[in-house]
């Protein structure tokens, strides 16, 4: 039968049919038998039917490289946890308008596979706004330039406009495939974050939230809210159709913790959806720590009333680069780089004394994986990085672009999302001596410079916006401003950057100012600023000296390198020391590692990651912006120790 198919091949194709159409039914019959719902009458959640109380941590992924993600959950896992939670930040998928980003450290859909991976169950916290101590609290700085008078977190049309791109078009999308009733790990999303606290108070803009998400992600998915145990928090906080939970600390009454939430949900599960293991730190404050015996005892009461919690954080990571947000209560506070928290895992990854305490009570509730608890990760002594003057920040300007306007523009009309802005202006007049130079909003650290030699600092952290300066008519008067991170929560997250009001001096309003965004946050633009920064430092037979951007060596890069073996036992996690040094940023293998401020702690050393070092030659830059060792060659360095140094002394 020549062309034609023979009995035997006809049988076998219809056996293979039928497994495949097997498959794909049990397939299906799997996927409809996943359900994740709330049990109102028995005060829980049945997870494909069956009673399910959750013990889950946050873990954020942007503050942990991808290639440690699996022992941080692996770890988390062991210690009896069967869920993860994590918020989506919105400004690092979207840095810039419409330019998105889910490669890396931002590779949500890979983070997510594997939580799953390791047998964890997910909470999705998707924004826009989450807090967590981010630079503006996770939402993108140029929303403030499409509008700067848009109202942040609100019914307000121009930003609902780009929540509902983002939402709709590319992260509902993404986060669909992930959820539990799709075979995916998410059993629930929030919706907005701990609102209840925002003044805006807007219910038709949490219920616009409620409504986007359901759109996107269908009915079944259970949604709830996060708010602080106080009535006044869910008065705002509240969403009809949505569950509402809340999030406190150890050391109080569990019971008396969940009364406000059980006013707004009579029924259903207890969830503490941020439990505090520890706190947040700002620089120039201590280290925060909370004692394990009392996180523990708390645990233990609130899985003691079957209640779900979510320990925030688990691990905390670290905020790399410029993502360090800030707050303001009766000051301006920047958070520090590391983001250890005091959780059960330190910054790097290592398991903590509160770890096995809080393991201990876990395996009281559910039951620990088989298995051995993953080691601390290696840490290693790369020894002293001898580096050398580069050129200064004052030399860079004229290898840069600039703009001009008779007025300040902040960082958003720039379009720069952080790091550092140059302000310059030619003084038309004479002015007395001394005279009083005003700059009664600089956001966040202004250093002040008479043709271009350092006369003093303005700082909003410590509230001194005035200086006494000397000048002459058509001398140059430079403001480099630095961004400190933008505020992560409360009513002034719409937190303009640079010089966001008039320069005076002696009241008199200074005019015609050139702007000239310096390069730190896009490491492509800077590496081409500072090739040609060389060049022109090279051709000009500058001495070390006359590098230097100011006379203790502030506003200067400096560069080196280091070796790391390549013995199979490297790379390792390591510890940047910078004795000496007083304020700026790191970068090692074009990475920025973040800011350093060991002057006034807590935090001392910066958390150098083994998964951005490789075998061989680093290299590694600093930005110094106020004072460094640099004036004697021989003390000019930075050290890789294998210790870890966030507990440094502080102002008094």
């Amino acid at each position: 039968m020549a062309g034609g198919t023979t009995p035997a091949a006809g049988v076998l194709f219809l056996v293979l049919l039928m497994v495949l159409l097997q498959r794909s039914f049990a397939l299906k019959s799997s996927s409809a038998n996943r359900t994740f719902v709330i049990d109102y009458d028995n005060d829980q959640f049945l997870k494909d039917g069956q009673p399910f109380r959750y013990i889950s941590g946050s873990i954020h992924y942007f503050r942990v490289l991808p290639s440690s993600w699996r022992d941080r959950l692996k770890k988390m896992r062991m210690a009896g946890f069967n869920a993860l939670e994590t918020y989506v930040e919105w400004s690092s998928h979207e840095p810039e308008p419409g330019a998105f980003d889910f490669t890396g450290m931002h590779d949500l859909e890979t983070f997510l596979k594997t939580a799953q991976e390791e047998d964890l169950v997910v909470i999705l916290r998707l924004g826009p706004f989450i807090d967590a101590e981010r630079d503006m609290g996770g939402l993108p700085y140029w929303l403030l330039n499409k509008n700067p008078d848009m109202q942040l977190r609100s019914s307000d049309s121009s930003y609902l406009t780009y929540v509902d791109d983002w939402f709709s078009n590319i992260l509902l999308p993404k986060v669909k495939p992930f959820l539990y009733e799709n075979g995916g790990p998410v059993i629930m999303v929030q919706v907005e974050n701990e609102y209840g606290s925002y003044p805006a108070c807007d219910f038709a803009y949490t219920s616009h939230m409620r409504d986007l998400i359901r759109q996107g992600l269908g009915d079944n998915v259970v949604l709830f809210t996060t708010d602080g145990n106080g009535v006044n928090y869910l008065k705002c906080g509240k969403i009809p159709g949505v569950y509402s939970t809340v999030d406190f600390g150890s050391g109080g009454d569990a019971s008396k913790e969940f009364a406000a939430m059980r006013l707004f949900e009579p029924h259903g599960p207890l969830v503490n959806s941020e439990y505090y293991p520890g706190w947040l730190d700002h620089w120039g404050t201590p280290h925060s720590t909370v004692n394990s015996e009392v996180v523990t005892k708390s645990l233990d009461d609130m899985l003691a009333m079957n209640a779900s919690v979510n320990m925030y954080v688990f691990h905390g990571g670290t905020s790399f680069g410029f993502t360090a947000g800030a707050n303001k209560g009766s000051a301006f506070q920047a958070c520090p780089t590391s983001y250890d928290y005091d959780a059960p895992l330190s910054e790097a990854g290592d398991l903590t004394e509160k770890y096995w305490a809080i393991r201990n009570i876990t395996q009281k509730y559910l039951p620990l994986p088989s298995g051995d608890v993953p080691p601390a990760s290696p840490k290693y002594s790369y020894g002293k990085v001898q580096l050398s003057s580069m050129g200064s920040v004052l030399q860079m300007t004229s290898l840069l672009q600039s703009a001009t306007n008779k007025y300040p523009l902040t960082f958003e009309q720039l379009m720069v999302s952080n790091g550092m802005v140059l302000y310059e202006t030619v003084l038309p007049f004479r002015i007395a001596d001394p005279s009083r130079l005003s700059i009664k909003e600089v956001h966040d650290r202004g250093y002040v410079f008479v043709n271009y030699r350092l006369v003093g600092m303005v700082s909003r952290e410590q509230e001194l916006y005035d200086l006494a300066i000397s000048a002459l008519p058509n001398q140059t008067i430079i403001i480099i401003v630095e961004s400190q991170g933008r505020i992560c929560y409360g009513s002034e997250i719409n937190d303009f950057k640079g010089l966001t009001t008039n320069v005076t001096i002696n009241g008199h309003i200074l005019e015609d100012w050139k702007m000239i965004p310096i390069p730190l946050t896009n490491v492509t633009r800077l590496s081409s600023a500072l090739k040609c920064l060389q060049q022109k430092i090279t051709s000009s037979h500058l001495s070390p000296q006359e590098r230097l951007g100011t006379p203790l060596g502030g506003m200067t890069f400096y560069d080196g390198s280091f070796d790391v073996p390549d013995d199979g036992s490297h790379p390792q996690d390591t510890f940047l020391r910078l004795d000496g040094w007083g304020k700026g940023l790191v970068w090692v293998n074009d990475f920025c590692l973040g800011r350093y401020w060991p002057e006034i702690g807590p935090q001392v050393t910066l958390y150098v990651p083994s998964g951005i070092l490789k075998t061989g030659s680093n290299t590694l830059l600093v930005l110094e912006f106020e004072v460094s060792p640099c004036l004697l060659p021989d003390s000019c360095f930075v050290t890789l120790q294998n210790t870890h140094e966030i507990n440094g002394a502080t102002p008094i």
